[in-house]
């Protein structure tokens, strides 16, 4: 499925929205189930950037409660509460340990979680509770005991980052709005007035290039704005102060059990997350402030070091390098605050939109969690901006597309939900399609297929990174499964040999990357 470029001679769109992470992508779906006319534009795929390499959890940020921000905390618990209730096939409640090992940290961290608790309210996944050695040793069986005089449990959300952001470019498309992939803006028009009222957008496929109209231009570029921003304003001030967190994936004997850990504090001054995932072990995250952003970040050998290192200090059996599946690095995109004193860790996740003087709208800031009501409070903004009809948000009880209650039935198939049997009818269509690209990982070949017709994969990357995780859970996994996945794009895409053999190369490049520095 390759969605039409909008026909620049029908009349402007409401909003043009640069940006196709769960911040653009949810604008989209915001305004366009209020019923204005949307486009979005992604430069490269749908969550290529930050929004498929978080931590993969929809919390209110336990963090962010030792910080004092109650507000957020509050925010996020809500949110999160509300993304279970509108897309339970990807959201589901994860039990988190918080191991002691010190006489003090029993009453101060259960104290902690039980305000954490008092602030979900209506929204909480589960109760928090003390826990004694021996219920910790049954919940992580592979944690280190040394020392060990029990724990808290508490609950938050965990979720499929990229899949969710797909599905909702697909609910935005079902209200109406219309969504490209590898296609950037590469300048902005203006008015005679000098006021921002569109976009030239480049198709990077056939190299055309189109001019789009809008009554409101929306930057939700992520690390990306400040870049935007200047194509309007040249001398604009810096928004973003990007900082760098690095995930790294192991087999899932690392934690066999249901349960994931929390560190609540770790040498670098963040909350350290150890969590089953896929039926892999994910273990996160750094923090390290950056000068510059890219689109394919690198880990840096410090940071897998550290991981393994504080990884190691929680399990009996601590992880070595050559343990490691892969690794993958994201970019927050903070908002920038002051001269930076107190480093990135201390920044907020709030929020923040900013108006320039030609009218280009900037919303940077946020936390998956939040993406909803940061895509409302865009929304309003922007409507306010062009002296827009009011049209009330209802994106609160709005299910997400594949919305199942009982996904669990589909198996390996479960985080497509209502979409799994129309992939089964294509696997009883063709079985060949039925069968796994790689024995580590349950992919099947129909996967690939409804990833080209129904979600605008257009590279072997977009399907091996983001429509299925295999880029992200081991990397050799995904390097043997290219060329089956190459072959069956390129017959559905009507491509060549040549097309396979440059997807391939390009596969490669970004592999190298998911792979640990110095890796065998």
């Amino acid at each position: 499925m390759k969605a039409r470029i909008v026909d620049p001679s029908e009349d402007p769109l409401d909003f043009l929205v640069v940006g196709g992470g769960a911040t653009g992508v949810g604008i989209a779906v915001d305004a366009a189930s209020r019923g204005y006319r949307v486009l979005l534009v992604e430069q490269s795929d749908f969550g290529k950037g930050t929004s498929s390499r978080s931590t993969k959890l929809v919390h209110g940020g336990v963090r962010y409660l030792q910080q004092g921000n109650v507000p957020l905390v509050m925010e996020a618990l809500r949110e999160r509460g509300l993304l279970l209730r509108n897309a339970p096939h990807l959201v589901r409640d994860q039990a988190f340990v918080v191991p002691n090992y010190d006489w003090w940290e029993a009453p101060f961290y259960g104290v902690g979680m039980k305000v954490y608790d008092l602030l979900a309210r209506r929204f909480g996944f589960g109760r928090s509770r003390l826990l004694s050695v021996e219920e910790v040793r049954t919940r992580i069986p592979t944690l280190a005991t040394e020392g060990l005089r029990g724990g808290v449990v508490y609950h938050d959300g965990q979720f499929d980052d990229a899949r969710l952001l797909i599905h909702l470019v697909r609910t935005a498309v079902r209200h109406g709005a219309t969504v490209l992939n590898h296609c950037p803006l590469v300048a902005l028009l203006r008015n005679g007035d000098g006021y921002v009222d569109g976009g030239v957008i480049r198709d990077l496929e056939s190299g055309e290039e189109h001019e789009v109209r809008a009554r409101v231009v929306i930057n939700a570029t992520g690390a990306f704005a400040d870049g935007i921003l200047r194509m309007s304003d040249p001398e604009a001030p810096t928004l973003i102060a990007p900082s760098q967190g690095v995930h790294i994936v192991l087999h899932r004997r690392f934690l066999p059990g249901d349960a994931a850990i929390m560190v609540p504090r770790t040498s670098d001054g963040r909350v350290l997350f150890a969590i089953p995932w896929h039926d892999h072990a994910l273990v996160g995250t750094t923090d390290t402030a950056l000068e510059a952003v890219e689109l394919e970040p690198r880990a840096r050998e410090e940071e897998i070091a550290f991981l393994l290192e504080t990884a190691g200090e929680y399990l009996a059996d601590p992880p070595r390098r050559e343990d490691i599946l892969s690794v993958f690095t994201g970019i927050r995109p903070l908002v920038k605050a002051g001269d930076g004193e107190g480093g990135t860790a201390a920044l907020s996740r709030d929020h923040t939109i900013h108006i320039d003087g030609s009218g280009l709208l900037t919303i940077v800031g946020g936390k998956w969690t939040t993406y909803r009501k940061m895509a409302q409070d865009a929304v309003d903004h922007a409507a306010t901006l062009a002296g827009m009809e009011e049209r009330p948000c209802v994106t609160r009880g709005l299910e997400i597309h594949g919305y199942h209650p009982e996904s669990d039935q589909f198996g390996a198939l479960a985080v497509h939900g209502s979409d799994a049997p129309a992939i089964r009818d294509l696997v009883r269509e063709e079985p060949a399609l039925g069968e796994p690209l790689h024995p580590d990982l349950p992919t099947v070949g129909a996967e690939v297929v409804w990833a080209v017709r129904h979600e605008m994969a257009r590279t072997v990357e977009d399907v091996l990174a983001r429509r299925c995780r295999a880029v992200q859970l081991n990397a050799r996994a995904a390097r043997a499964m290219g060329p089956d996945v190459a072959r069956i794009m390129a017959r559905e895409l009507g491509r060549d040999e040549e097309w396979e053999e440059a997807q391939l190369s390009a596969l490669a490049e970004v592999l190298d990357l998911h792979l640990p520095v110095s890796a065998p």
